[in-house]
C-alpha cells in the first residue's frame, strides 16, 4: 500500500472522531477545509472514479457549511460516500462485470457462469448494504446527537462492513468458489 492510500485511509477511519471533537471547539466552516483535504488526499490516493465523485459531492457539503457556517454538511459525507458506492456498484449490475466479479477475477481469471451469478448476487447484496448504511448515515446526520452519529459512523459502520465480508467469506465455500 502506498503511503498516501494508507493516509487516506486512516483520515476516513478518524473523520467522523475529528467531527465530533472538533465541532465543539471550532466553527464548522474550519472543519469544513479538512473534509475538502480528506476528499482530495482519497480522490488522488485512490484514483478511482468513484472517490473522485465523492470528493465532489463533498466540495458541495464544503460550499454548504463555509456558507452556513453549520455543522450539519460535515455529517453528511458518509452519506455522500455510500451513494457514490452504491451508484458504482448498481452501475455494474446494468454494465457487467460487476464490481465484485472483477475482484473475484483478481484471483480466478477464468470464473465460470455460476461464480459469475454468484458475484452479481453478492454485488446486490453491496448494494442493499449501502442503502442501508446510507440511511443510517443520513438519520445519524439528521436526527441523533452528534456522539451518536461519530459512534455510528466511525465505528459500527465498519463492524457492518466486516460482518458482511466475513459473513460473505464463510457462505464462498457453499457456492463452490
Amino acid at each position: 500500500m502506498r503511503p498516501a492510500t494508507g493516509l487516506a485511509w486512516l483520515a476516513t477511519l478518524l473523520y467522523p472522531l475529528a467531527v465530533w471533537l472538533g465541532l465543539s471547539r471550532f466553527e464548522p466552516r474550519w472543519l469544513a477545509l479538512g473534509l475538502l483535504a480528506l476528499a482530495l488526499l482519497r480522490a488522488f490516493a485512490a484514483r478511482e472514479a468513484v472517490w473522485w465523485a465523492a470528493a465532489a459531492g463533498a466540495g458541495a457539503l464544503v460550499l454548504a457549511s463555509l456558507l452556513t457556517n453549520h455543522g450539519l454538511p460535515l455529517k453528511l459525507y458518509p452519506v455522500v460516500v455510500n451513494a457514490a458506492l452504491l451508484a458504482v456498484f448498481a452501475a455494474s449490475l446494468w454494465r457487467p462485470p460487476t464490481v465484485i466479479e472483477r475482484l473475484a477475477r483478481l484471483q480466478h481469471p477464468d470464473l465460470p457462469p455460476e461464480g459469475v451469478a454468484y458475484t452479481a448476487k453478492v454485488t446486490r447484496v453491496w448494494c442493499g448494504f449501502f442503502v442501508l448504511n446510507g440511511g443510517i448515515a443520513l438519520w445519524t446526520a439528521l436526527a441523533a446527537s452528534d456522539a451518536t452519529w461519530a459512534l455510528y459512523n466511525g465505528a459500527l459502520a465498519y463492524v457492518l462492513i466486516g460482518a458482511l465480508l466475513l459473513g460473505e467469506r464463510l457462505l464462498r465455500p457453499r457456492h463452490g468458489h
